[in-house]
């Protein structure tokens, strides 16, 4: 199909075209590999281990394998950069995948092969290992997203593609293995869904790709050459002092916990709340001011300077910048004043729901007294089910309205759904007469609920809905701000802000429900909800404002 054929297509014969190219299949692959090692080593390997006898608290420390994804950015600058020797051939970023699928098969099936109790030291080395790769393919499938989208296969239908590929890998490592578990024993489920991953690998080398940007090195000199070298050499100094702090922080704290004497333990949710936000701020924040300011100064040089010397320092700085100065000043100098809008939507769009997710369990068990099969059927059955549909109902949203009316579509609901919550908490009397009247609430009998856990079913269904639509648009709209050259980069940095604003939430949101109640912290939710909303008008508005511009250019006679 021809670009101008491609471009002619919307609603759903784009949907249609697109759901017949090939890169939706790899793409739902690649999104059941990058869910089910999180569903596994941050989930259901908790269900072995405690079967096995291990005690909590040393379950407790295989939590910390979860940095990996956490700070997955620091390392993203190599998977942008590095080219793996024989493997560059395949492409630029199937010459990482393939490995990382490969070794993630490997430990998945040695894990299978041991006994957590026994032999506990290897089991946590090589989940370990496993959660570093998979961040690591996070990265790299991210990536890929951005690199290989066009006009049929656009990066919005494929990041929904994506999402729904992840929550099924969820359900697959979740879910699935217990039943399997109770059948075939634990070394049985994960030595099985170990070779899921040879699968995923055997349909990575069918996978199409795209290789380097040939202006990649020619851009990066002309940003050089504008760049005083002092500056270059002051910039790259500063930010490594700040990643070497960052990563002798995290490293020292993994050590600490997992060597020390039980007592001498350091707290892991204080770890998070107290040094996870600084550290952010001085890999991402920082390097991100940094690049700002780089960029104005080459923005206003007049002209090209003269090549920058070639000694030893001067080349290792400019690696560095290269690597990881260049992908923000790139982002910046693209999106200049809209990329204040585009912080302001990472800082807030997906806050509104997942800074009170640590408190959903105690929510309805503790606060609501359902029961944990209530909860249970509820959230993983009808829920997982509603999520799922609303990530397909956000593709099809992408295909009929775009990106962005769906991005801020999506920023309503997701804030609305809280305002159903604060009802649940205030008694539900609302949501019964809305289950009734439209039926719903017949619809969930013939399932053996009753009112009471009806109510339940409907405002966790409609807010994972929600949730499902506001996800897909949310990846949709960071594959969108990146670019193909500096993808890996970019996505991982943007992406790992929304871990900040997390982090700096949930210390303080417990305290606020303990002296304020669960319906006042669901309509404060709600209302950082319409600040996301906010934002997403904006950017509605300065993207019709861009397109309008660029048109009426185009249009003026020369």
């Amino acid at each position: 199909m021809t670009e101008a054929a491609a471009q002619k297509l919307s609603g759903w014969r784009l949907f249609l075209a697109a759901m017949g190219n090939r890169k939706m299949g790899v793409m739902l692959a690649f999104g059941i590999s990058a869910g089910l090692p999180f569903a596994l080593l941050l989930g259901t390997l908790y269900a072995w281990l405690g079967e096995a006898g291990v005690d909590l608290e040393t379950m407790g420390v295989f939590s910390l394998i979860g940095l990996a994804y956490a700070f997955k950015f620091l390392w993203s600058p190599l998977v942008d950069r590095i080219r793996l020797p024989g493997l560059e051939r395949l492409g630029r970023r199937k010459s990482w995948l393939l490995p990382i699928q490969l070794s993630l098969g490997i430990i998945f099936v040695v894990l299978s092969r041991l006994d957590p109790q026994s032999a506990l030291g290897w089991f946590s080395l090589l989940a370990g290992i496993g959660a570093f790769m998979s961040a690591t393919q996070d990265i790299v499938i991210d990536a890929w997203r951005v690199d290989v989208q066009d006009e049929v296969a656009t990066v919005e239908i494929l990041s929904a593609i994506y999402q729904l590929g992840y929550r099924l890998a969820t359900l697959i490592g979740g879910a699935l293995a217990l039943v399997l578990a109770a059948r075939i024993s634990w070394p049985g489920v994960y030595f099985a869904l170990g070779c899921v991953f040879f699968l995923v690998a055997l349909i990575c080398l069918f996978a199409p790709d795209t290789p380097r940007p040939a202006e990649e090195q020619q851009t990066s000199s002309v940003w050089l050459r504008r760049v005083p070298q002092h500056y270059r050499q002051l910039s790259m100094a500063v930010i490594l002092l700040a990643w070497g702090w960052a990563l002798f922080t995290v490293i020292r704290f993994m050590a600490l916990s997992l060597t020390s004497v039980p007592e001498l333990r350091p707290d892991s949710t204080e770890f998070l709340k107290y040094q996870g936000p600084v550290i952010v701020i001085a890999t991402v924040v920082l390097p991100a001011i940094i690049a700002a300011l780089l960029g104005a100064m080459a923005s206003d040089a007049a002209s090209d300077g003269p090549a920058p010397q070639a000694n030893a320092l001067s080349r290792a700085a400019d690696h560095g910048y290269r690597a990881l100065l260049l992908p923000l000043i790139e982002l910046i100098d693209r999106l200049k004043w809209g990329v204040l809008i585009a912080l302001g939507i990472i800082l807030t769009y997906r806050v509104t729901d997942n800074i009170w997710a640590p408190f959903a369990l105690p929510f309805y068990l503790n606060e609501l007294g359902y029961t944990n099969d209530e909860v249970a059927i509820a959230s993983k059955f009808f829920g997982v089910g509603m999520t799922m549909l609303g990530i397909t109902l956000g593709a099809l949203l992408f295909a009929w309205i775009g990106r962005l009316p769906a991005l801020l579509l999506g920023a309503v609901l997701a804030a609305a759904t809280n305002l159903l919550y604060a009802e649940l908490a205030n008694g539900g009397a609302t949501i019964d007469l809305v289950g009734h009247a439209t039926g719903i609430y017949w619809l969930f009998e013939l399932f053996g609920a009753d009112d009471r856990l009806s109510r339940l079913m409907l405002a966790i269904s409609g807010e994972n809905l929600a949730n499902g639509i506001a996800g897909a648009a949310y990846v949709a709209y960071l594959s969108s701000i990146t670019s193909k050259e500096h993808s890996a980069v970019q996505y991982a940095l943007l992406s790992s802000l929304t871990f900040l604003i997390g982090s700096l939430g949930r210390g303080a949101l417990g305290g606020y429900i303990e002296t304020d109640g669960y319906p006042a912290m669901f309509w404060m939710a709600a209302a950082i909800g319409l600040i996301a909303v906010f934002f997403c008008v904006l950017e509605f508005l300065r993207d019709r404002w861009g397109t309008r511009g660029a048109v009426q250019t185009a249009a003026a006679p020369s």
